[in-house]
């Protein structure tokens, strides 16, 4: 019989019988082997690895023995599946039964063929130790109007056993065709997408964000790119998976500067990934509760007004356009009103902020708002702009 770690090994019936003087309970062991003619590994799952290797197999009329053995591999043995290929020319052949050898990582199909000659068979299984991730490098212009982005796949084999060739798959995108040894670790570049139109936001968020002077009311006011996974935009061919972005910025001068790392989620088509670059020390938004009143409707119903004002000066040499978000049952809860009610909120007439809430990026409890702010005066002064939001509570009980 023959055997190795890992590979495909035949023993022909002829074989079995001339070894019928040895023991009973010894295996036959050869020295040669059927090579893979083809090995598929997909990386899409992630916590298992499925691999289909093609092999061809001598055959002899009658019943042949298969034997497939994976010693210090990270084989599921309860995965594995064993398949003749129907092919002109091939002997037709069928599995009869499959069995176990007692202490031995290994088991052996007893199949049978019609006549003598190459069969070829394919075996799947899942694999442990061979893992994927996702990097990304990030190079904005210097205009910061458009991104380049390439996306790569880092492959690590840690599980004993190499495959030369292979077709590899990730999960998204193309396959490509790599060779990955034992322990090692791979990266391959999977796609490359040019001239990605990029918005570079600036948000206050008191929820998501918080403040970066709690004593002063003043919010923090982080920076991001925010790339849309759309053809429109030059991607839109697959999902972004998650994976860590390295952004750069070129300088002009033909070189780049490195921003910073985020880790940028799962991304679907038409979704957006949002890379954070740091935050805003040029723009100051000081935020703070003005109006904090009820108003009876009937029996202990009260309409509960609320306005936040926003102080806003923008101290950059260029006009941004900020954007405001709010959390209305946060905001309730701000104010010591939470009753574990979603809230039934109106906006009020004292709202300055009029071209919002963005319909898109807006639902039942939270808001955002673009405020645009114009760039500082010659003297290196920021006007200060000062803008309210008026929020009704419907309903609220005491």
């Amino acid at each position: 019989m023959m055997r190795i770690t890992g590979r495909v090994w035949v023993v022909v019936a002829g074989l079995v019988c001339a070894a019928m003087a040895a023991p009973a309970a010894a295996r036959i062991k050869l020295i040669t082997l059927p090579v893979r003619e083809r090995v598929e590994i997909q990386l899409d799952h992630p916590n298992a690895t499925l691999v289909e290797e093609e092999r061809l197999v001598p055959l002899v009329k009658g019943v042949n023995q298969v034997d497939f053995s994976w010693a210090n591999t990270q084989i599921d043995p309860r995965t594995i599946i064993f398949r003749v290929l129907p092919e002109d020319g091939a002997p037709g052949a069928k599995v009869l039964s499959v069995s176990y050898p007692p202490n031995e990582n290994a088991l052996v199909w007893q199949v049978a063929a019609d006549g003598s000659g190459s069969a070829r068979v394919r075996i799947s299984y899942l694999l442990g130790g061979l893992t994927k991730s996702f990097h990304y490098r990030a190079v904005a212009s210097h205009d910061e109007r458009t991104v380049s982005l390439w996306q790569y796949v880092r492959m690590k084999n840690f599980a004993n056993e190499a495959y030369e060739d292979s077709q590899l798959w990730a999960g998204y995108g193309k396959t490509f065709h790599k060779p990955i040894g034992i322990n090692e670790t791979k990266q391959v570049l999977a796609e490359k997408y040019r001239d990605v139109p990029v918005a570079k936001t600036y948000t206050c968020d008191p929820v998501a964000y918080g403040y970066i002077d709690r004593a002063q009311n003043k919010l923090r006011v982080p920076m991001h790119y925010v790339l849309t996974n759309d053809k429109a935009h030059n991607l839109g061919k697959a999902p972004l998976p998650d994976g860590k972005v390295r952004i750069f910025q070129e300088d002009g001068r033909g070189t780049v500067a490195f921003l910073g790392e985020d880790w940028g989620r799962f991304t679907p088509v038409d979704d957006e990934m949002r890379l954070y670059l740091g935050v805003a020390q040029d723009i100051v938004v000081k935020r703070t509760i003005d109006k904090n009143s009820r108003r009876r409707v009937a029996g202990n119903l009260y309409d509960h007004e609320l306005v936040v004002k926003y102080e806003i000066e923008n101290f950059k040499d260029s006009p941004v356009t900020l954007d405001i978000s709010e959390d209305i049952r946060r905001l309730r809860n701000e104010v010591g009103r939470e009753n574990g009610r979603d809230v039934q909120w109106e906006l009020g007439d004292e709202t300055t902020l009029r071209d919002g809430p963005d319909a898109e990026h807006s639902d039942y409890q939270r808001v955002l708002f673009h405020v645009k702010l114009p760039a500082r005066k010659a003297d290196g002064k920021a006007v200060k702009h000062v803008h309210k939001l008026h929020v009704v509570l419907k309903n609220e009980w005491e």
